[in-house]
């Protein structure tokens, strides 16, 4: 059998510079590998996520993105394995840049969601070349609240006093992936999280959430809305740096129970205890949810298969 050399990319995404924000490993021209193969793929480079960039089957759509976990599951929604593949594009030139916003569609899952790509030229006559990378998410849905805040603490190597937030309950919510929203007092607290993932699991499960994204309203960054961590035990990740499906739901909460403007813009951080800091931007304009963030390619090479 011929040997094939697929291109691959390292992205660092919510980044404003290397080695920062949540890497994602982007394969592109990968219409001809089988999904057994791209699951293959995903377990060998182990990162939270690894996209492939195929052509779309849908009309409307100018790209497709399949994007799996390293246990192999495949995972929806538009977050950073999305943002990663667009930065990627347009910074390779694989997109019509027509002026400071342009505006594409991609494909993911059963969705065919929109795209911006923001853009500057560096000189007079120069190209455009991409600043930031916006996405609509799906419009918001509020699931189940978690109420046994004994049992969901210790999940969390926590005390039950950490997670005594007044008005803000622990619940899932979903722009496109459901995740469970745990408030806590304060960062020092989130800091000090350690979770049984296997309890966790059972969580989660129990009420349907897909990862759970902790929270405080007690930012390092003044200007920040919030500081999180995320885990997901259902997917095969122990901890990502930054998440956009869980950034967006976050914002819609605390939209809804008043903490913020349900129209306006908030930032997100998140990464700060695994070093990698990151800032995920969220615009909200009553149901309408976009994400908006920046991403820095770090690494390249060929896979050999």
């Amino acid at each position: 059998m011929r040997e094939q050399h697929i291109r691959f990319y390292i992205v660092d995404v919510f980044a404003q510079e290397p080695l920062n924000g949540n890497p994602l490993a982007l394969v592109v021209n990968a219409q001809d590998l089988s999904q057994e193969t791209m699951q293959r793929i995903a377990r060998e480079f182990n990162q939270s996520e690894t996209t492939f960039l195929l052509p779309p089957t849908r009309q409307e759509a100018n790209w497709r993105l399949r994007s799996f976990t390293p246990v192999g599951i495949e995972v929806g929604g538009a977050g950073h394995n999305a943002l990663g593949a667009w930065w990627w594009l347009a910074e390779a030139g694989q997109l019509e840049l027509s002026g400071p916003q342009t505006t594409f569609q991609q494909e993911i899952g059963e969705q065919v969601l929109a795209v911006e790509v923001l853009a500057e030229k560096r000189r007079e006559g120069a190209l455009w070349e991409p600043t930031t990378i916006g996405m609509r998410q799906t419009a918001p849905s509020f699931g189940d609240t978690h109420k046994n805040q004994v049992e969901l603490a210790a999940a969390l190597g926590l005390e039950v006093a950490d997670l005594a937030v007044e008005g803000l309950p622990a619940q899932v919510v979903s722009t496109g992936a459901a995740h469970l929203l745990v408030p806590v007092q304060n960062r020092e607290a989130i800091r000090r999280a350690q979770p049984d993932a296997k309890r966790l699991y059972q969580h989660l499960h129990s009420v349907g959430g897909q990862g759970c994204y902790l929270f405080s309203l007690d930012p390092v960054d003044p200007d920040a809305a919030a500081h999180t961590r995320f885990f997901n035990p259902t997917e095969g990740i122990v901890e990502d740096p930054a998440t956009g499906t869980a950034a967006g739901p976050l914002a819609c909460y605390l939209a809804k129970y008043g903490r913020i403007s349900s129209s306006g813009t908030v930032t997100i951080e998140q990464g700060y205890e695994l070093m990698r800091p990151s800032r995920i931007e969220i615009r909200l304009h009553g149901d309408e949810v976009r994400i908006f963030g920046a991403g820095v390619t770090v690494a390249e090479g060929v896979l050999r298969l």
